[in-house]
C-alpha cells in the first residue's frame, strides 16, 4: 500500500514569523485519518523567518527530531544544552520525564526544516539531547541511518532515539535508485526535500508525503536530483 499525500493538500498555518504545512493532525489541523503513522506521529514542514522562532516551551515523552535543509536552527533547553544545527545537520531531543526548550532561527536567511515527532516505547525515559553533522556524500545513492532506537544499528554512527524506529536519508542523481528492504509490519514514511521521483512505481514530487506499508522492499528511482528523509518505525 503506498498513498502519495500531495504537499498543496497538507494541512497548514502561517503566522507573522512561521509558515508551516502538517502531515498529521497538529495544532488546530485536524484528520482522523491522519493521526498517526506507525509511531510517526508529526511531520511539519517548517519555514521560519531571520531572527525568530519558538520560544521556550514544554515537552514530555516524545522523540523530536529535526533535520534542517535551508539557513540552520539554534537549540537551548533546560538540561543546559545549546547548539547549531545546520543545514544538512539532525538534532535530536528526548523529552522523557519532561524538557522545555527553545528553537531560534538566529540567521540573516529563511531557515527551513522538518521537524518530526516519534512516540517513544515507554514513557518516562531520562531527557537527552543531540545533534550531528552528515555530510552529503554519506547517502549518495545508499541509505543513511541519521537517528535509531534499534540496536543494530549502534555501529552506524547515527544519533540514538528512545523508540523503535530510525530515521534515514538517500540522494539520488537523476537516473539513481536505491532499494530499500521493509521488515514485516513496519510503517513507512518519506518526504523529499527536493526532486521527482518514484517509489515502486508511484511518482512523488518535493515535499509531497508517500505513507507506506505492507510492502516487503521499496525501489526508490530519481526522475531528477533528488534528497529524500524517511521515517521507519513499528
Amino acid at each position: 500500500m503506498i498513498e502519495i499525500r500531495p504537499y498543496a493538500q497538507l494541512g497548514s498555518a502561517q503566522y507573522p514569523w512561521l509558515e508551516t504545512k502538517h502531515h498529521f493532525s497538529f495544532a488546530n489541523y485536524y484528520d482522523d485519518e491522519r493521526m498517526h503513522w506507525g509511531k510517526l506521529r508529526v511531520w511539519n514542514d517548517d519555514t521560519i523567518a531571520p531572527e525568530s522562532g519558538f520560544p521556550l516551551h514544554p515537552h514530555r515523552d516524545m522523540e523530536i527530531i529535526t533535520y534542517v535543509y535551508q539557513g540552520a536552527i539554534t537549540h537551548t533547553d533546560s538540561m543546559g544544552n545549546n547548539g547549531r544545527t545546520e543545514a544538512g545537520d539532525v538534532q535530536v531531543m528526548s523529552a522523557g520525564t519532561g524538557v522545555r526548550h527553545s528553537e531560534y532561527n538566529l540567521e540573516d536567511e529563511t531557515t527551513k526544516l522538518f521537524q518530526i515527532w516519534i512516540m517513544p516505547d515507554k514513557i518516562g525515559n531520562t531527557p537527552a539531547w543531540g545533534t550531528k553533522r552528515f555530510p552529503k556524500a554519506a547517502n549518495q545513492a545508499h541509505f543513511k541511518i541519521l537517528a535509531s532506537g534499534f540496536a543494530e544499528d549502534e555501529s552506524q554512527n547515527s544519533l540514538p532515539i528512545q523508540t523503535s524506529g530510525r530515521v534515514l536519508a538517500v540522494t539520488l542523481h537523476a537516473g539513481q535508485s536505491a532499494v530499500y528492504n521493509v521488515q514485516v509490519g513496519h510503517y513507512i514514511y518519506l518526504v523529499a526535500v527536493k526532486g521527482q521521483y518514484q517509489v515502486n512505481g508511484y511518482q512523488a514530487n518535493a515535499r509531497d508525503g508517500v505513507a507506506i506499508k505492507n510492502e516487503q522492499a521499496l525501489t526508490i528511482e530519481a526522475l531528477e536530483h533528488t534528497e529524500i528523509i524517511m521515517v521507519d518505525t513499528f
